[in-house]
């Protein structure tokens, strides 16, 4: 999760710059998770211009509806009573000729703060757009984690919302939101206001009570039962998940594929060692946190490698059929039950 910490820390750096009156000509805000982008860009907005300056100063518009000629024109303004100007262009990835822009930002004035945001895109690094931003302003690039590194994710912010949460409670949220740091905010702050005064742990029971997720039948719970091959509930839980109307095969699989792949590599391990070292487990069971050591342990007594590999490649066939190859009539329902039997029978 280095990227991640790099983003969030680069993040702080700035917002407490423009919070201080430092501002730069240029902010490039780009990259596929928003949440830190939207973070800076609000900050630029709310700190560069007070209220009064406001009316005559302040050029918000978005990438759909202005080319490069309108943007480079207000961009080019001088303010009015005012020390500085701001012109933000959200959704800028919509502008059909936004490279062009690359001529104002080689030799940007410093009167104005250019903000472009790019959420769910990124400037081309081989190009002049990107390379003048570089050189004569801010670039903050924000990607995606991987589902994985997402329960990390929230331990970090609940701690930065002075708040521990178990690491069972960060294993919920995060199948609950994706690698969506959004949600995890929105669901977090309604988590807070419905908590007793003085609360400072939040439980997996605080989760399912206040976000609406039943941990019983839910993908985490499904893992958990299939790494103990426990088939009557492996069963129950599959079936409750496939019932669900939100339910998507594919984001299934995909968190089935990131559990067995951990299971593989912690077998691996365990045939080379069979009393590894807190480091060489840490390293297996990447994004794990230690709370859920054990859970592989016996995992990996009931899928050795060989089995772990079968595992692997049943998720690849089912990855397919989830996304509309070979599924037959079977539904997504069905097609998940059919994959949990036939896992547990490896």
């Amino acid at each position: 999760m280095r990227e991640s910490v790099s983003t969030a820390s680069r993040s702080r750096e700035l917002i407490d710059k423009i919070k201080a009156g430092e501002f730069s000509p240029i902010y490039l805000l780009m990259g596929d998770e928003p949440y830190y982008l939207d973070l800076v860009c609000d900050a630029v907005i709310e700190n560069a211009l007070d209220e009064f300056s406001r009316d005559f100063n302040e050029t918000i518009c978005y990438g759909a509806d202005v080319d490069s000629d309108t943007v480079i024109t207000a961009a080019r303004r001088f303010p009015m009573m005012a020390e500085r100007q701001l012109v933000v262009v959200k959704e800028a990835q919509a502008m059909s000729d936004l490279e062009k822009l690359a001529v104002y930002c080689e030799n940007p004035l410093d009167s104005t703060v250019l903000v472009l945001l790019m959420r769910g895109a990124s400037a081309d690094k081989r190009k002049s757009l990107y390379k003048n931003c570089s050189k004569n302003g801010v670039v903050l690039e924000s990607n995606a984690l991987r589902d994985y590194e997402m329960p990390g994710w929230i331990s970090q912010y609940y701690s930065s919302r002075g708040l521990e949460i178990s690491p069972d409670a960060a294993a919920l949220m995060a199948e609950y939101a994706g690698t969506d740091m959004g949600k995890i905010v929105i669901e977090t702050d309604k988590l807070m206001k419905n908590l007793p005064e003085g609360t400072s742990k939040v439980s997996a029971s605080d989760v399912e009570r206040n976000v609406g997720i039943s941990r019983e039948y839910s993908v985490f719970e499904l893992t958990k039962e299939l790494s103990r091959k426990n088939s009557p509930r492996a069963i129950a839980v599959a079936t409750r998940i496939g019932e669900s109307p939100r339910f998507a095969m594919p984001m299934a699989v995909s968190a089935l594929y990131t559990h067995f792949s951990r299971i593989l590599r912690y077998a691996a391990l365990k045939e080379k060692n069979r009393f590894p070292d807190k480091t060489q487990t840490a390293a297996a069971l990447q994004g794990v946190n230690p709370y859920f050591w054990r859970e592989y342990d016996e995992a990996v007594a009931n899928y050795p490698v060989r089995k772990a590999m079968a595992a692997m490649s049943l998720l690849c066939d089912y990855d397919y059929k989830g996304k509309g190859g070979d599924a037959g009539e079977a539904t997504p329902g069905e097609l998940l039950l059919e994959l949990v039997l036939r896992l547990l029978n490896l």
